[in-house]
């Protein structure tokens, strides 16, 4: 995985890195990986967030596409779900997501979706890399009669829309719920999804401009959404990100209910009702302690994958598990969607709390949340290669471990889209595990800070 993929496809300050020529590349790639040689003619559907430069990037992908020959199905601006589920429905080769999630404005992002709706197998990936950086294959442009053909799909969304209507049998009814759409993806969909299904909804954060989608709001941004919430009196909220394949959730009493809350409540209902396949539940190495504290309490089991949802989901469909996430929001229903799907999770969560009647509160009052203290240290390209070999950080993390004891632990990673490096402590203490998580944190910043 690696020189233009990451964990979460190619992402990148637009016009910086991720520049229109580069986007052009990767299309005509893409096409020429897909095609695998044959004659067909490949069809690509391609959908986009918010952000200003998402149309310039979809268009670029869309020439270089088109100038092998690959007609492209334009979904619009619809969340990143969407274009998992389309690119099926409407019978594509792949889809393409140009969006940088939770990111901020400045970044983009180009994620590719199989025929089947799952992401790019890594050796397609590869591929595409190989094509793109090594010049492995010189792209052979079509002559005039055979250049690609572009096809707006108008009713994208409400085919979205009608799709996650049908995954719940119980209205939402009753509830009365604000959701924040982070002026991203979800501002197109969210309003007439929950109001169809019912619910009485306050909309938030729904007028995107190009440039303020994630910007104080959505799911890495929760304060405002748990203040209107409680200030309104309202039965809950929800909240999404930029591309809304992630969300959390705020109950009435203004409590976070965030991914590993979401897949407790779940999980014990799919359990209940015989749908939790080996009563098995997936997250990853970042999932809270209370959640596996909460697994042994409830006879299930628990695997934790590396981070990102792609993990998550190949363990999923490695042993035919139904559900998996993330404490981020990124929950997987394999029942009803190929990858994580922030308004499917909120509908699922919200229809439940409707069928047994309950506050979400309650709900959510099987799991135990053990604190936790996050701290992102900012460093260079090198320095992320660097963090796996340097001694003095290797030392460091070893004495968090002592120090933190059986009731806590240390998670350190490199995340796979940011120029970070992530320093997780977990445990009862939480002084100890703030002094812990800043004393590993200082290290790193002087190892390989920019």
């Amino acid at each position: 995985m690696g020189r233009l993929f990451g964990t979460d496809g190619v992402r990148g300050v637009a016009n910086e890195k991720l520049t229109c020529e580069l986007a052009t590349q990767i299309g005509r790639a893409a096409a020429m990986a897909l095609s695998g040689g044959s004659r067909r003619r490949p069809v690509f559907a391609i959908g986009s967030d918010t952000r200003i430069s998402s149309d310039m990037l979809a268009m670029s992908l869309t020439a270089g596409l088109c100038s092998i020959g690959a007609d492209v199905l334009m979904l619009g601006v619809v969340p990143t779900p969407a274009v998992a589920f389309l690119v099926g429905k409407y019978k594509a080769d792949a889809g393409i997501m140009v969006s940088a999630s939770h990111n901020s404005a400045e970044f983009n992002g180009i994620k590719i979706f199989s025929g089947d709706g799952y992401k790019l197998p890594d050796e397609l990936e590869e591929r595409i890399e190989a094509i793109v950086l090594d010049k492995v294959q010189t792209p052979v442009l079509a002559p005039g009669d055979d250049i690609g053909k572009v096809t707006y799909k108008t009713g994208a969304v409400k085919d979205y829309i009608d799709h996650l209507k049908s995954t719940v049998a119980f209205s939402l009814e009753g509830l009365e719920i604000a959701i924040d759409c982070a002026n991203g993806s979800a501002s197109t969909t969210a309003r007439k999804l929950f109001e169809d299904l019912g619910a009485k909804c306050h909309i938030l954060f729904d007028e995107p401009d190009g440039v303020n989608i994630n910007r104080d709001c959505g799911s890495t941004h929760i304060e405002a959404l748990t203040k209107y919430v409680v200030d309104n009196g309202l039965d809950a909220g929800v909240a999404f990100d930029g591309d809304a394949d992630r969300c959390l959730c705020i109950d009435e009493k203004g409590n976070l209910v965030d991914g590993d809350f979401i897949m407790a409540i779940c999980a014990l209902d799919m359990k209940k009702r015989g749908k939790l396949y080996r009563d098995t539940v997936v997250g990853t190495i970042m999932t809270n302690l209370g959640f596996v504290k909460f697994c042994e309490q409830n006879d299930l089991r628990f695997i934790a994958t590396k981070v990102g949802d792609r993990f998550v989901l190949e363990e999923m469909l490695l042993e035919e598990y139904m559900l998996g996430g993330e404490q981020s929001g990124h929950v997987i229903f394999r029942d009803f969607a190929t990858t994580g799907d922030g308004q499917l999770t909120a509908i699922q969560l919200l229809s439940l709390v409707r069928r047994e009647g309950k506050k979400l509160s309650e709900l959510a009052g099987v799991m135990t949340h053990y604190p936790q203290v996050m701290i992102n240290v900012i460093v260079s390209p090198d320095g992320k290669v660097n963090f796996y070999t340097d001694p003095a950080i290797k030392s460091a993390i070893e004495e968090a471990k002592k120090l933190l004891g059986k009731d806590g632990r240390i998670v350190v990673r490199v995340s796979g889209t940011e120029p970070l490096i992530r320093v997780m402590t977990e445990g009862l203490d939480m002084q100890l595990i703030e002094k812990v998580a800043a004393d590993v944190a200082d290290v790193i910043k002087k190892q390989l800070a920019q």
